[in-house]
């Protein structure tokens, strides 16, 4: 949305960005927001090599993740929890793990998953959930269409 600007250029992942009288480039993505003035786009490497220099978190942790099966997007983590939005493309399949100090909850919101949990396998249906134990082996996969968020 534009009121007042020229000669500009926004992109968001998600969010509206509004531009009121700004002349230059704004850039918004789930990590970060870039706002640069149109003359020094090329600039716009610098912020990150110096965060990356500073071995900053930000240059380290990234909210959304590819992997081979989808993605994932973290929405909010603490000390002792971690809350995840997972993406799994049809036919993908997340590998068999564990986790030894914390229990994972999942909840399908879309489509239906086949599910791995300890000796256990199952489908996992749209507004269904299933709980994890720490110590207990757990992988999902898509055989479906639909995907899994």
């Amino acid at each position: 949305m534009f009121d007042g600007s020229s000669d500009s250029f926004a992109d968001s992942e998600g969010r509206l960005v509004a531009c009121v009288g700004v002349s230059g480039v704004v850039v918004k993505t789930a990590d970060a927001v870039l706002v640069a003035a149109k003359a020094r786009v090329q600039d716009s490497r610098r912020p990150s090599a110096r965060l990356q220099a500073e071995r900053s978190a930000e240059a380290q942790k990234h909210r959304k993740v590819g992997r081979p099966w989808g993605f994932s997007d973290s929405l909010d983590h603490g000390e002792r929890f971690q809350v995840k939005r997972v993406f799994v493309k049809p036919g993908g399949r997340l590998s068999l793990q564990m986790r030894h100090h914390r229990a994972e909850h999942w909840i399908a919101v879309r489509g239906t998953a086949f599910v791995t949990r300890g000796e256990e396998r199952f489908l996992l249906a749209e507004n269904q959930s299933t709980h994890i134990s720490p110590g207990v082996a757990h992988q999902l996969e898509i055989r479906t269409s639909h995907r899994l968020k």
